[in-house]
C-alpha cells in the first residue's frame, strides 16, 4: 500500500521520502527497521539519520506500545573441526548474531566445559564428520559427554546444528546427525532444521546462518529489547579474509616456481616437492596450515567420457547456480567432479533414466553398493549402465563441483617469504583394465611445470600449531608425505631461534631412494635445530619396521619427554598409521608410567584437551 497524508500520520515531505525508500528495502531491512522504530517509540532515545525520518520515528504512536518480553540475548556457539572450516563458519555466525545485538559465547568443543551446558540458553553446533563417521579430534570429549549419562536435561533449549561432510563417505555428516538427535533426546527444541553440507558448503551454510539469525530475531520479537537485523550472509562472504581478497571461493592464481621429484632413481614411488609463489596475493599462513589446490580432471578421462556419452565438447552447459556457462569439455575439466561416485549421484542418475539394473544396484546390499562406489568412476558408471543418451545439460546438473585438495604446507613463511611449499605423492594404478589417476597429484606431477599457474588458497588449521612457548619440547611423527608439516615446523623454529628440544620419527620404504628431505634433516641435526631423529624404512629388512616400532624401542626416553611437557604431533594416514601410533603411545604410558589401560586413555584425553596431542590426519 502506498503511503498518503490521508492514510498515515506523516506530512507530505515524509510520505514522499518513505514511498521512495520502502520499495527498495529487502525483507531483512524491513524487519530491522520495524524493530528499530518500535524500540525508539518505547525508549525515546533512538534517532534515525535524516531529519524527516527522525520526525517519523518520534511521531506519536496511534496506540500505547506495551513492553515486549526480554529477547534471548545470549547464544552459545560450539564448533568441532578437523581442518578449520567449522571454526571459520562459527566466527561468521557469531559476528552475524553480534551485529543483531546478541551476546555470543564462541568456543571450540575442546575448550568448552561440559558442565556448563545446563546453563546454556541457546545453542548452535557446527561440526564436521571425520573418517568413518567419527567426530573431529577437538569434538571427541564433548561428543562423549553429551552421549553419556552425565549429560543434563535441556528442556526447551533452542538449538540448531550445521553439519559438514562429504557425500563420498558412507557416514555422511554422521557426527552432526548424532548431535542433532541427542540434543532433541535431552529435551532441546530445534530452532531451525539441521543442514547437512557436502564439500561445496558455502551456499547451504550461508542459508543456515541467515535462517538461524532470522529465527532468533523472531524469538526476540519486535518490541523492546528486539535484536536489530544484520546484513544477510552470502556464500561469497563466508570465507573472505581481512588480509587478502583471495579465499576458498576466490582462489589465487599462483605461479609454480619449482617442481622436483624427491625420490631417487629406482624407487617405485614418485613424490613431488612444489614451490609456489604467493607474491601479490597477501595470503598468509603458519606452520600447520594447509594449501588448497583446485585441480583439473585428466584430459584423457574427460575426452573418454564425452565420447562414451555421445556429446559434443563444444556444447554450452551451466557451471554454477549464477547462470554462467562454458563449453562442456571445459566444464568437465575444471568445474565438475567425475572421478568419485556417491550414493546421491547414483540416485539422481537413476531419476534421469529408466534403468532396471541401476535401480537393482541401489537396492542391493550395503556392501555391494559400497564396493561399486569405491572402485569406479563416472566413466565406469556410464559404460556399465549404458547411460548414453542423457543430454549433457541434464547430466552435469546432478554433478557436484570438483573439490579442492588440501596439502599440509611444508614451508615457513618467515623462512620463505611470498612462497608456499607442498609435498605430494603421485597416485597411479590400474583397475578393470584402465589406468587410473589421482586427480591433483597427477596434474602436479605431469602438467604443472615451472611458470604454470594453480588456483590456490590457504586453509588455516588452528588445531595443528607449534606451542606458543618456544622452549616447549616437540615430538613429531610423520612417515612419508606426513613429514611435510614438520619441515615447516623446523624451518619456523630455525628462523625464530626457538630453544625447545625436537624429536622426529620418520619412515618410508627404502633409505636409498625414499628418504624425503634427507639433507635438510641432517643439516638441522648438525645445527641443533632438530635434537634427535629416528627412522624406519620398512622394505630394507626382512621384517617390516614402522615408526611405531621405533617409538617402542625408545619408549623410556619418549615417556620422559612426555613428562617434561612435550607436545606430540602426528601427521598421515588415519586408518592405519595414526591409529597404530595412538595405540603405541597408550602402550608406552602403561609400560613406562605404570598406568592401567583406563588411566593411559585418560592421560591421552588430557593431552588432547591441553593441546599436547595434535593430529593432522586424512
Amino acid at each position: 500500500m502506498e503511503l498518503q497524508v490521508t492514510n498515515s500520520p506523516f506530512n507530505q515531505e515524509q510520505v514522499e521520502l518513505l514511498n521512495r525508500l520502502l520499495p527498495t528495502l529487502t525483507d531483512a531491512q524491513r524487519i530491522w527497521l520495524s524493530g528499530y522504530i518500535a524500540a525508539a517509540a518505547v525508549t525515546g532515545s533512538a534517532v534515525l539519520g535524516t531529519a524527516p525520518m527522525a520526525a517519523a520515528a518520534n511521531a506519536p504512536a496511534a496506540s500505547p506500545v506495551s513492553t515486549a518480553p526480554a529477547a534471548p540475548k545470549e547464544v552459545t556457539v560450539l564448533y568441532g573441526s578437523q581442518t578449520g572450516n567449522c571454526g571459520s563458519l562459527a566466527k561468521k555466525v557469531t559476528k552475524r548474531l553480534q551485529d543483531q545485538g546478541f551476546e555470543v559465547k564462541l568456543s571450540s568443543m575442546s575448550d568448552f566445559k561440559p558442565n556448563g551446558l545446563k546453563k546454556v540458553e541457546n545453542l548452535l553446533i557446527l561440526v564436521s564428520t571425520h573418517g568413518e563417521g567419527d567426530p573431529p579430534d577437538n569434538a571427541i570429549s564433548f561428543y562423549e559427554f553429551l552421549h553419556s549419562k552425565r549429560a543434563p536435561q535441556l528442556e526447551g533449549m533452542p538449538f540448531s546444528v550445521l553439519a559438514l561432510g562429504d557425500t563420498s563417505y558412507e557416514f555422511f555428516c554422521q557426527t552432526g546427525k548424532d548431535f542433532d538427535k541427542r540434543l532433541e533426546e535431552l529435551g532441546g527444541k530445534r530452532l531451525v532444521p539441521r543442514v547437512d553440507c557436502d564439500v561445496d558448503f558455502d551456499e547451504p551454510a550461508a542459508e543456515w546462518i541467515n535462517s538461524v539469525a532470522s529465527a532468533f530475531a523472531e524469538l526476540a520479537g519486535a518490541g523492546a529489547g528486539a535484536a536489530p537485523q544484520a546484513v544477510p550472509v552470502t556464500a561469497d562472504s563466508l570465507l573472505a579474509s581481512a588480509e587478502s581478497e583471495y579465499s576458498r571461493t576466490n582462489p589465487f592464481q599462483a605461479e609454480v616456481l619449482e617442481n622436483i621429484n624427491l625420490n631417487g632413481r629406482g624407487s617405485d614411488r614418485e613424490t613431488r616437492h612444489l614451490e609456489i609463489s604467493l607474491e601479490g596475493s597477501n595470503l598468509e599462513y603458519e606452520p600447520g596450515d594447509s594449501l588448497g589446490i583446485y585441480p583439473e580432471n585428466h584430459p584423457r578421462l574427460v575426452d573418454e567420457l564425452i565420447e562414451a556419452m555421445g556429446w559434443s565438447g563444444e556444447e554450452s552447459v551451466p557451471v554454477n547456480k549464477n547462470g554462467d556457462e562454458a563449453a562442456l569439455r571445459e566444464a568437465l575439466l575444471r568445474h565438475y567432479e567425475i572421478t568419485v561416485l556417491t550414493k546421491p549421484l547414483l540416485e539422481k542418475t537413476a531419476a534421469l533414466i529408466s534403468n532396471g539394473a541401476l535401480n537393482e544396484l541401489l537396492a542391493s546390499g550395503h556392501d555391494e553398493l559400497r564396493a561399486y562406489i569405491e572402485e569406479r568412476d563416472l566413466l565406469d558408471l556410464v559404460q556399465d549402465y549404458s547411460l548414453k543418451g542423457i543430454p549433457a545439460r541434464e547430466f552435469v546438473a546432478i554433478l557436484r563441483k570438483i573439490p579442492a585438495r588440501l596439502y599440509s604446507i611444508a614451508s615457513s613463511l618467515k623462512a620463505s617469504p611470498d612462497e608456499v611449499h607442498v609435498t605430494v605423492r603421485t597416485v597411479r594404478y590400474e583397475n578393470r583394465g584402465r589406468e587410473r589417476y589421482g586427480v591433483c597429484s597427477i596434474q602436479l606431477a605431469e602438467r604443472s611445470e615451472p611458470g604454470s599457474a594453480l588456483p590456490v588458497y590457504i586453509q588455516h588449521n588452528p588445531n595443528f600449531k607449534l606451542p606458543q612457548n618456544p622452549d616447549t619440547p616437540i615430538i613429531m611423527i610423520g612417515p612419508g608425505t606426513g613429514v611435510a608439516p614438520f619441515r615447516a615446523f623446523l624451518s619456523e623454529r630455525e628462523e625464530t631461534g626457538a630453544e625447545g628440544k625436537s624429536w622426529l620419527f620418520y619412515g618410508d620404504q627404502h633409505f636409498a631412494t625414499d628418504f624425503l628431505y634427507q639433507i635438510e634433516w641432517q643439516r638441522w641435526l648438525k645445527d641443533g635445530v632438530l635434537t634427535r631423529m629416528d627412522v624406519a624404512f620398512s622394505r630394507d629388512s626382512d621384517q617390516k619396521v614402522y615408526v611405531q616400532h621405533r617409538m617402542l624401542e625408545k619408549s623410556r626416553e619418549l615417556y620422559q619427554w612426555l613428562q617434561e611437557g612435550a607436545v606430540v604431533y602426528v601427521c598421515g594416514d588415519e586408518k592405519r598409521m595414526a591409529h597404530d601410533v595412538h595405540s603405541t603411545l597408550i602402550t608406552i604410558l602403561e609400560q613406562e608410567g605404570g598406568l592401567s589401560p583406563e588411566e593411559a586413555a585418560e592421560y591421552m584425553i588430557r593431552m588432547q584437551q591441553e593441546k599436547r596431542y595434535q593430529r593432522d590426519v586424512y
